[in-house]
């Protein structure tokens, strides 16, 4: 299983790099177009690839933030749970969310196939919108597998006692 978490692991973190690229390239049509506009010379479709490169960013980085414990959680009740309870919790938390992305990662490839076969192009520049559809897509395929590994890792930690060192 080892293997499988280093792959993950690896593809997440190109990801965060593609995600960190596609930022960069928001940032940079951004202040380009707004120069451009002062010279009344703006970029057509700009805002369009901004909310492109903005969908893959968020997308890109989703797997690495989940990786990092990222995400706003309000986790003031589960604190004053047993950890027995936590962690019960957090398994089913993260079966939930395992079996949500891959629902949500399936249906993304039917829609953009969908998409694709009807050949729907964005409005400004007529870019064919389902590669992005598939790019998102794929991210939430290895968020799922990011969840898999969670799940294995949880499953293993059911059977260990609790850390005397964790704080409570």
């Amino acid at each position: 299983m080892e293997p499988f978490f280093q792959g993950v692991n690896w593809l997440s973190d190109k990801l965060k790099i593609a995600g960190g690229i596609c930022l960069t390239g928001m940032m940079l049509m951004t202040c380009i177009d707004v120069i451009g506009r002062f010279f009344n010379r703006p970029i057509l479709g700009a805002i369009e690839i901004v909310g492109f490169l903005a969908t893959l960013t968020t997308a890109f980085a989703l797997p690495y933030t989940h990786q990092m414990d990222a995400h706003i959680g309000v986790e003031l009740f589960v604190q004053i749970l047993p950890e027995k309870a936590q962690k019960i919790l957090a398994f089913l938390t993260t079966l939930t969310s395992f079996l949500l992305f891959g629902v949500v990662s399936w249906r993304m490839v039917v829609y953009a196939d969908t998409i694709r076969q009807s050949g729907e192009v964005s409005m400004t520049l007529k870019l064919p919108e389902y590669w992005i559809i598939y790019l998102v897509a794929g991210c939430f395929l290895v968020f799922f597998c990011i969840l898999l590994c969670d799940m294995v890792k949880l499953l293993g930690a059911f059977g260990k006692p609790a850390d005397p060192s964790a704080e409570p």
